[in-house]
């Protein structure tokens, strides 16, 4: 549920666009897509606190306080009257999620490494899935009955559940005498320390261009959905399908990756990712098909897309954090927040140039992933583990 804040508070929005351009943005209705992207930019800001304070006063106490802000925030949302309002507000919930989602990776690094961390992030991320797949249809059906403006409502509920099954089930993962006092100095100490890893560095890069696909996928596809394929009414239903479907990456690398190694994982996947999207782009993006064939390539592409996530995310996390254990909350922050504010500047423009169909979000994604298979393949050396 703390990883899974942040898939709700992006896609139980995604069925709410068309209505909050409407509502806030009728002269220009791409620029509701902001919604997304200004909670991203405020949770990759928040992640540069959220770990170095973790490491100083203990992961669940900062987990609890940021929830309690991303409830406040949502409360903010929900009596927004202009959309330059509703971003701010949403800048500030973004801020605030940055805790539960940043400084889960340092409670699973407090107690697993290496391959087995690898191994148990497959496993939060095939959870993680499941929210995804859930979260437009629960925001589609309050819409139906309150509105777009009760799903942050919901936001509210979700983060109390989860502060209260935190607050009552899971232990304090740093004991008192491992934790780190928050002074400038050591912070820059620690920083400095963390990019003498040149793992931590790669790391980070092909983070953020995963997670540029990721953002620029989930700005742009209801659009898609709606003025390519006139399937806005049920794109809820299509988004669980592609999210359950994509389950199957995370299933898959926490089974390969003890025997492949994640550096072989990581690189396979991305080669498999820019073929699949070289094919999109040649069947979908010259025309060469209609009807539902074009909808079944476009499917089969999200489905890849998203489970690049699971066959990645997990092992390029595990190997940043490997060699860094003594200092996990800083360096989650780190690696975190410079991913998740460059994966926004590089994804705003793909979901911007949106033109009523997929190939600009196709062709930006096959850049991106041609870059992650050259970096990966060029920097992540021998797939020693």
């Amino acid at each position: 549920m703390l990883f899974a804040t942040i898939a709700i508070s992006i896609d139980a929005m995604l069925p709410a666009l068309p209505d909050i351009a409407a509502t806030l943005s009728p002269d220009a209705p791409n620029a509701a897509q902001l919604v997304v992207t200004s909670f991203v930019l405020g949770m990759g800001i928040g992640t540069l606190f959220t770990g170095p304070l973790s490491d100083t006063f203990g992961r669940k106490r900062v987990i609890l306080v940021g929830s309690g802000l991303y409830a406040l925030a949502a409360l903010a949302c929900y009596f927004a009257p202009s959309l330059e309002i509703l971003l701010a507000a949403r800048l500030l919930q973004g801020l605030a999620a940055a805790a539960p989602r940043t400084v889960a990776i340092a409670m699973v690094r407090d107690l697993f490494s290496g391959r087995e961390m690898a191994r148990i992030m497959s496993f939060v991320m095939m959870i993680f899935t499941i929210v995804p797949a859930l979260a437009p249809l629960m925001g589609q059906g309050i819409i139906a009955l309150g509105g777009w403006h009760a799903i942050f409502l919901a936001y509210i509920l979700f983060a109390g559940l989860s502060m209260l099954w935190l607050g009552l089930r899971q232990p304090e993962t740093l004991p008192p005498e491992n934790r780190r006092p928050l002074h400038l100095g050591t912070l820059w100490t620690g920083t400095r320390e963390l990019f003498t890893h040149r793992i931590v560095l790669v790391s980070t890069l092909l983070q953020t261009l995963t997670l540029a696909c990721l953002f620029a996928t989930l700005s742009s596809l209801q659009g898609i959905f709606e003025r390519q394929f006139d399937r806005a009414e049920t794109f809820p239903l299509w988004f669980a399908l592609i999210a359950v479907a994509s389950m199957g990456g995370s299933l898959l690398n926490s089974r390969i990756v003890m025997t492949l190694g994640m550096r072989r994982v990581v690189q396979r996947t991305y080669a498999g990712v820019l073929v699949l999207s070289l094919l999109a782009l040649a069947t979908l993006g010259t025309g060469l098909l209609h009807g539902n064939l074009s909808f079944a390539v476009q499917m089969l592409w999200c489905i890849g897309l998203f489970a690049m996530m699971g066959l990645t995310m997990g092992n390029l996390n595990a190997l940043a954090m490997e060699p860094v254990g003594h200092i996990a909350g800083l360096a989650a922050s780190v690696i975190s927040s410079l991913a998740t504010v460059g994966s926004v500047v590089l994804a705003i423009p793909i979901g911007l140039a949106f033109n009523g169909t997929s190939t600009p979000l196709i062709l930006g994604v096959t850049v991106l992933a041609a870059l992650n298979l050259v970096l990966s393949l060029n920097t992540l050396g021998e797939p020693r583990n």
